[in-house]
């Protein structure tokens, strides 16, 4: 019987004193293992793998619970689970606190609310549209059909009496041009 098992052994007993030798045999593999499970989580979690062990470890070893592990491997996997419950019940409280908590919905339908409207450069889109036009009609008359009639591609092709995959190829050229051509009019306004 190794010292992990004898010592999981003496905690499902109830010995208070036993809880404390275990974590230092099994810190390192725990603390990994937190390391892993919070690698999993998305970017802006603030539990530190640390913080995870500890509370993870108190969950395991209260006495109180009557808690069996059949072995090492059992004691990981309630370990993992215990970290898992850790993490969910986190999520769920930063979730509820982002859709308001305890805070009560209101009807929204009859106010009014401003809405920004994105900027858009309609005269710098216009003259690079006029450039693109002289280098090549048909993809400039593309954008026209998507950008200002609010067609899609399959509407647009057919209304230029080309196929769906010709006007997406243009499509993506045109853009690619249009973007570069914009950014490069917006350096030379800045310079």
């Amino acid at each position: 019987m190794s010292e992990v098992a004898r010592i999981l052994s003496q905690v499902e007993q109830g010995d208070s004193s036993a809880a404390e030798k275990l974590l230092p045999l099994v810190y390192d593999e725990l603390r990994k293992l937190a390391a892993a499970k919070l690698a999993q989580e998305n970017p802006g979690q603030t539990l530190q793998a640390t913080a995870l062990v500890h509370d993870a470890y108190v969950r395991l070893v209260d006495v109180e619970q009557g808690q069996h592990w059949d072995s090492r491997g059992h004691f990981f996997a309630a370990a993992a689970e215990a970290m898992r419950r850790i993490l969910v019940d986190r999520a769920r409280q930063k979730q509820s606190r982002r859709r308001g908590g305890g805070l009560e919905q209101q009807d929204i339908d009859h106010l009014e609310i401003a809405i920004p409207e994105p900027f858009i450069d309609v005269l710098g889109v216009n003259e690079a549209l006029a450039r693109f036009e002289k280098i090549d009609k048909l993809k400039a008359d593309l954008v026209k059909l998507r950008y200002f009639a609010g067609m899609t591609i399959p509407e647009a092709a057919a209304a230029l009496g080309i196929s769906s995959a010709t006007a997406d190829r243009y499509w993506v050229f045109a853009r690619a041009w249009l973007h570069a051509e914009l950014k490069r009019a917006k350096e030379c306004d800045v310079n």
